[in-house]
């Protein structure tokens, strides 16, 4: 049977359940996923002063053909982009700023250090997304930052945060659609503390500050992002789950949930629809934890899948910002872009070829044995001849196909760099 034969047989399939499939894929379209540069060169940027990675970050593995400059970096974007279905964003940390060969402190950051990035994302149809970077840093490497007991240390960070959201609302108006520009630090201790409170009181001033710097919020929105623990914040992280989700409702700030940043009882799929009832938006950055934020790149999993439910089955698509976080050295780093981003982007389509009004009618009138009969066998609908389909009109390639691609790439290209 030829592809477009079990695409039309599958729609069919569909159709019975009154699941519109060209409709599904017109969605599909609409949604961008925001792809992280860092996955590209292991979390190195472009720093003269280059500090080793910190704040429990880590990379592991040697595989050849890791981007060392800016040219590089974008080229493999690039490459990871034409095997992605969909028009998509890129998300930057500061240290990705290109500085012409001088030094510059991350509290000393313009948007014309950015300029580059903004030319090559206006040529490619793309949005960007930004962080501060609070890591890497000397003056980050006992741990603490906007919490950090020196006021001269806090003030710094206060300045780059405030120089990360200037570049953010730079981003928005030349690209024309509005910049994240999230916010996340390592502040923690490795040992139980004697005080809990202290550090988050100098955590609430140093973003009262930050945020209180004018930014049009028409081209940048802003978030914060929480943590449980990390290495070297194993008892206590001072920009936890809770203050950050009081602090975002009380200003008016996006909550951004890290898939690799809580308890591994904890789901986050299981906090969207919780949290959409009290905010207008929310942000995500969709990893895969391995016992701890260990940053694994996204595969087809139940997580997965369950966060892309929740955000269909309750229409908001536009109200939930989708971003990646995940860097794998050990395996070819675009074929890694490209595993990830793809998964998310088949989570979605799975999920909105799925009856949600009639399963919520089942479970309204207690009919559980016909949801979860019904729910189990969508897991098996010919949701593959919908996927290839959609990746066929999107021309990219289909199922494993793209491998060939990244082959000869890394034959021509990645193998050549050493």
């Amino acid at each position: 049977m030829s592809m477009k034969s079990q695409f039309e047989r599958a729609k069919i399939e569909y159709g019975q359940w009154g699941i519109d499939v060209e409709e599904a894929l017109e969605r599909l379209k609409q949604v961008p996923i925001s792809i992280h540069c860092w996955q590209g060169d292991d979390v190195g940027g472009f720093e003269l002063s280059k500090g080793e990675l910190s704040g429990g970050i880590d990379v592991t593995g040697d595989y050849p053909g890791k981007a060392t400059t800016p040219e590089e970096l974008r080229m493999d974007l690039e490459k990871a982009l034409s095997l992605i279905p969909g028009k998509h964003r890129v998300n930057l940390h500061a240290i990705y700023a290109e500085t012409d060969g001088k030094v510059v402190e991350r509290d000393q950051l313009e948007p014309g250090h950015f300029e580059k990035w903004v030319r090559w994302a206006k040529r490619h149809g793309l949005g960007l997304d930004f962080n501060p970077t609070l890591f890497s840093h000397e003056k980050a490497k006992d741990g603490l930052t906007l919490a950090h007991p020196d006021q001269a240390i806090r003030q710094f960070w206060i300045d780059h945060c405030i120089a990360s959201r200037k570049i953010g609302e730079y981003f928005g108006k030349e690209l024309e659609t509005p910049c994240l520009t999230n916010i996340w630090i390592p502040d923690g201790y490795k040992d139980t503390p004697s005080d809990r409170l202290t550090p988050r009181k100098r955590l609430k001033e140093s973003l009262d500050q930050i945020f209180a710097a004018e930014i049009n919020e028409a081209y940048n929105l802003d978030a914060v992002e929480s943590k449980l623990f990390g290495i070297g914040s194993e008892s206590y992280v001072v920009g936890s789950h809770e203050f950050y989700l009081s602090y975002a409702l009380k200003n008016d700030k996006l909550c951004l949930l890290d898939t690799g940043h809580y308890h591994p009882t904890e789901t986050v799929s299981n906090k969207i629809s919780a949290m959409l009832l009290f905010h207008d938006k929310l942000a995500l950055h969709v990893s895969r934890p391995v016992r701890w934020d260990s940053d694994h790149v996204v595969t087809f999993d139940d997580e997965l899948r369950e966060i892309a439910l929740e955000i269909v089955r309750n229409d908001a698509l536009d109200r939930v910002l989708i971003g990646l976080d995940f860097f794998d050295a050990s395996i070819n780093r675009i074929a890694a872009w490209t595993i990830g981003t793809r998964n998310v982007i088949k989570a979605l389509l799975f999920a909105m070829l799925i009856p949600h009004k009639q399963l919520k009618e089942w479970q309204e009138t207690g009919d559980y044995t016909r949801r979860l009969a019904v729910l189990e066998e969508f897991k098996t609908y010919p949701l593959g001849a919908i996927w290839n389909e959609y990746c066929e009109r999107m021309n990219v390639p289909i199922k494993e196909e793209w491998l060939k691609e990244i082959a000869i790439y890394e034959k021509e290209v990645l193998l050549q760099r050493h």
